[in-house]
């Protein structure tokens, strides 16, 4: 079996913070991540999607986390199309459009400085083989055709030689009768098809598929399974405690995909209190279960 790595998609979120799972004397941002990192081994940075990262912060995380350890990186929200706050962008760069950049839209210029600010702001990661993946998460109205084919084509060629996994919000992708055309596009594409487990039910719901379409690398994001998916206010979206049962129910699954890649990352995205980082220690536990 392929190296399993569960962790969670955030270890800076102010819940976490408060919920008391960092002891005393680790609550500072090195205390934080340190600790973190002895206790799982893999992170989702989701800062990086409301908010150029920075070289120097990739530089700290690097010294901060031992050898093997992984960040999958969150792409900045201009780089998959979502709206964007000028305030995101870095000073010297908010004389853009403001209403452009609501609608998710960018000039060539401010683009290719932004996809060039990111590259270097990950390449501290790379450069140690802490970067695990770089996500890009296009958002719900970015269905399957053409002109989302060339998107998809585009950002491969703008991220050649990274570890890039996709995760799509448009349900259509995974849509009964459309699933192996997604896998036969990413796998051409090389890049790694996110598998998700949310809601059921929903408008907005995606099935609980995990493909593998790079053998180097397969993500599954657990969101949660909250009924307010896609409406209301963060808190009502992630918050949702796993139990036993539901985590259990997915380590077959798990177990298969990672028979067919080198390395599989379970990420918890219910980010609300200590519920990701509590999931994310249960399921690793499952995992390592002797099988009966």
């Amino acid at each position: 079996m392929s190296d399993v790595r569960v962790g969670a998609c955030s270890w800076t979120d102010r819940h976490l913070v408060a919920s008391g799972w960092y002891p005393r004397g680790r609550r500072d941002a090195e205390g934080r991540l340190r600790h973190y990192a002895s206790r799982l081994p893999v992170v989702e940075v989701d800062s990086g999607y409301y908010a150029l990262p920075s070289r120097r912060n990739a530089e700290l995380w690097v010294e901060r986390t031992p050898e093997g350890f992984r960040f999958d990186v969150k792409a900045f929200s201009l780089l998959t199309g979502h709206p964007t706050r000028v305030e995101a962008l870095p000073a010297d760069l908010r004389g853009a459009d403001p209403g452009r950049l609501r609608r998710g839209l960018a000039g060539q210029a401010l683009l290719d400085e932004v996809w060039g600010r990111f590259a270097e702001a990950v390449e501290p990661l790379r450069k140690a083989g802490r970067l695990g993946a770089v996500l890009f998460q296009f958002p719900p109205w970015f269905a399957p055709g053409d002109a989302a084919e060339e998107t998809l084509e585009a950002c491969a060629r703008r991220t050649e030689g990274w570890p890039v996994a996709v995760e799509f919000r448009h349900p259509g992708w995974w849509a009964a009768g459309h699933t192996d055309g997604t896998v036969a596009l990413l796998s051409a594409l090389g890049v790694t098809a996110v598998g998700t487990d949310m809601a059921q039910g929903l408008p907005g719901s995606l099935p609980p598929v995990l493909p593998v379409t790079r053998p180097a690398l397969a993500v599954v994001r657990f969101h949660g399974r909250s009924r307010a998916w896609g409406r209301g206010g963060k808190e009502d979206r992630f918050r949702y405690d796993y139990s036993v049962a539901e985590l259990a129910a997915w380590v077959p699954r798990l177990r298969r995909a990672a028979r067919h890649c080198d390395e599989l990352h379970v990420l918890f995205n219910n980010c609300c209190g200590d519920a990701a980082v509590r999931a994310a220690e249960a399921m690793g536990r499952l995992l390592t279960r002797p099988r009966r």
